[in-house]
């Protein structure tokens, strides 16, 4: 029944949202007589800050269209060159003046962006994949919200992602290197393993892994011990629910976005509390740049996706309770994973110093694992100062973690 009460609020508010936006349009516009009201902009800013909290945020778009490259404006194209029931492999086609009269694509190393499926959209790695696509051919793995997959189209579990990974990796081609964040750090480390037994010719050059639960036992998070203290059985009935009829995944089993959604924001609630206020001032002042980084910021956060519920249950087990990677017992459909077998991948790990959602040493974890990985082809970074998000987007991304990231796959070409 909550999926069912949530979509009722959804619908009851959506009407209401919309009319507070239109008000705070009617008090804002320079041409509607309500703007030179003397109280104009503090009414204009309470509408637009209740627009903003009752809204529903849809899928943003990647918006990346252009790049620079050499000093010249490259255009950007995206375009889905493999599809599957539950996810879309994105490539960013960049198109030079002498490609487009050659009609062939530029010639740079390739670099597959497995995002992750925690509740948010793909897009959430976009300034990722702006950073990288000047100097790389840049696709990424964009989940698709499991209530948009029909019941037809079966169930999606954690080998599931597993076999995606690898097929993806296969469908690249050699030369190809890896970069995962944050959750698919766990399915990719055992994709890349399983290739390595079994002496695939397609293994990755690189493996680029970020602020990831490898070994979730190492400085635990808020995350970490919700996973522990309540047992398999409270996951399986507490937060699992049908989808509602009036989406395509009708009656499939998930965990519904909302409440990962809700899980994030009461990490911190004191700190998106002071956000909105804080918001609510800028518009007051006329601090426009303040405010639109806001709104950026939210239409990001606030859009989430609905997980399989197999999936997201089995991650919960076999990640978080059962620790079965860094203890040696993971085995996936009979296939034990074995990290000592890959040998000729190197590895880069990167951290947060002040990372709240996977602790420092999580990722770090993976260097003991990978055991048959010689020291001179490993490499480690702990960030400082810097959060989770703040590893993959934002200014300490684009000026200090992206540079090395750049250098350690440009080592192992």
């Amino acid at each position: 029944m909550l999926y069912q009460l949530h979509e009722f609020n959804r619908s009851f508010l959506t009407p209401l949202s919309k009319w507070a936006e239109t008000s705070s349009q009617l008090f804002a516009n320079p041409y509607s007589a309500w703007a030179y009201n003397p109280y104009s902009q503090r009414i204009a800013a309470a509408y637009e800050l209740a627009f903003r909290l009752g809204k529903d945020y849809e899928k943003p778009e990647f918006n990346i269209t252009s790049v620079v490259m050499n000093d010249e404006v490259v255009e950007v194209e995206q375009e889905i060159v493999l599809t599957k029931s539950f996810c879309n492999l994105i490539h960013f086609n960049k198109q030079t003046a002498s490609t487009k009269k050659q009609k062939k694509p530029v010639a740079q190393s390739k670099i597959l962006i497995v995002a992750p499926l925690s509740g948010h959209h793909a897009t959430l790695l976009r300034d990722t994949v702006r950073s990288l696509i000047p100097d790389h051919e840049v696709y990424i793995t964009d989940w698709i919200d499991a209530r948009m997959v029909p019941l037809s189209k079966g169930p999606f579990h954690l080998h599931d992602y597993i076999y995606y990974v690898q097929e993806f990796i296969r469908h690249l081609g050699t030369d190809l290197h890896v970069i995962s964040v944050c959750q698919p750090t766990v399915p990719v480390l055992a994709a890349i393993s399983l290739m390595a037994t079994e002496n695939d010719p397609y293994l990755p050059k690189t493996m680029t892994m970020m602020g990831g639960p490898i070994d979730p036992r190492k400085s635990p998070t808020q995350v970490n011990t919700l996973a522990t203290e309540k047992k398999f059985s409270w996951f399986q009935n507490t937060v699992i629910y049908s989808v509602p009829h009036n989406y395509p995944g009708f009656a499939r089993k998930v965990y519904p976005g909302f409440l990962q959604h809700a899980g994030f924001v009461a990490m911190n609630p004191d700190r998106h509390a002071q956000s909105h206020r804080d918001f609510y001032q800028h518009l007051l002042i006329g601090d426009d740049e303040s405010a639109e980084q806001h709104r950026r910021f939210y239409d990001e956060y606030n859009a989430v996706i609905d997980l399989p519920a197999e999936y997201y249950l089995e991650t919960i087990q076999t990640v978080f309770q059962e620790f079965r990677l860094p203890k040696g017992t993971w085995e996936v459909e009979g296939k034990l994973v074995r990290p000592q077998d890959i040998k000729t991948v190197a590895l880069f790990t990167v951290e947060g110093e002040l990372d709240d959602i996977s602790g420092p040493g999580q990722t770090q974890a993976a260097h003991d694992l990978c055991s048959g990985i010689p020291d001179n082809m490993k490499q480690d970074f702990v960030a400082p100062g810097c959060g989770h998000y703040g590893i993959f987007s934002g200014r300490k991304w684009r000026e200090l973690i992206c540079p090395k990231v750049i250098a350690f796959i440009a080592a192992h070409p």
